[in-house]
């Protein structure tokens, strides 16, 4: 579904030039959840010379190529991830444009997105879901439900509560046969929020699908080179999230519940 122009001229625009500032967020939020460092509190700061950085430094995207990705105090490189987790921001942003008819549908899946990005780049790097995030998803989900499609409530809540139940007897299930853990908490939690966005219904393709891109990359990686063994991690959180989005915008038009 493309955006219908005719509904508002202008309101494609907002979520794009939202998209760098949300993405510069984001970014705090992948560096420091994880560290258990605050978010609200600390300045950002250089990580090589400490130097606090300030608005000119911050502002996305732009002051990257303006000071040529190094620090405007000391000089040494920032690294590629802000400006990546910035134009992924957008990314997600684009392809909400192009795909919801309504301003309130574009905002309403930018939120989605941009949390959902979040949330996989934290497990591809950290192997860790943080609750601070997956727990207002799953609420949100519920919430706009609760907004937009009422007589949905019942089945989203079931999706919430059968996604967490349904994942976490299976984390227990494997620790019991194999002696380890295989998943965590963290991802039934998300797979709870994604019962909460998309019904019970959809659980079982988000799984598949989720599966699906596991066995995509691991196969990826057995080509590269890469070694893997039964105990090999992988990410499953992010596959999770890839999913739910993935179903969230696409999921009806391919015929799914």
């Amino acid at each position: 579904m493309l955006f219908d122009a005719g509904s508002s001229s202008v309101a494609w625009i907002w979520p794009l030039l939202a998209a760098p500032f949300v993405g510069s967020l984001l970014g705090v939020l992948i560096v420091r959840l994880p560290a258990n460092r605050s978010v609200v509190v600390s300045r950002s700061a250089c990580a090589t010379c400490g130097a606090p950085l300030g608005p000119l430094d911050l502002f996305p995207l732009l002051s990257f190529a303006v000071l040529r990705g190094r620090c405007r105090h000391c000089g040494e490189w920032i690294g590629w991830f802000h400006p990546a987790i910035e134009l992924a921001a957008l990314g997600v942003s684009t392809w909400t444009v192009l795909t919801c008819l309504t301003p309130e549908q574009m905002w309403i899946s930018c939120g989605l997105g941009w949390t959902l990005l979040a949330l996989a780049w934290i497990d591809v790097q950290w192997f860790l879901l943080p609750d601070v995030l997956s727990l207002p998803l799953l609420l949100g989900g519920l919430a706009v439900t609760t907004v937009t499609a009422w007589d949905g409530v019942f089945s989203h809540t079931i999706g919430a509560i059968v996604g967490y139940l349904g994942l976490r007897g299976l984390a227990v299930s494997y620790r019991v046969l194999r002696g380890r853990d295989g998943i965590g908490t963290g991802d039934a939690k998300l797979l709870a929020a994604a019962g909460a966005w998309l019904g019970v219904a959809a659980l079982p393709w988000v799984i598949l699908l989720a599966a699906l891109g596991g066995l995509v990359c691991a196969a990826a990686a057995r080509l590269m080179g890469r070694t893997l063994h039964a105990s090999t991690a992988l990410p499953f959180g992010a596959f999770l999230a890839a999913a739910t989005w993935l179903y969230w915008l696409y999921g009806p038009g391919w015929g799914l519940p």
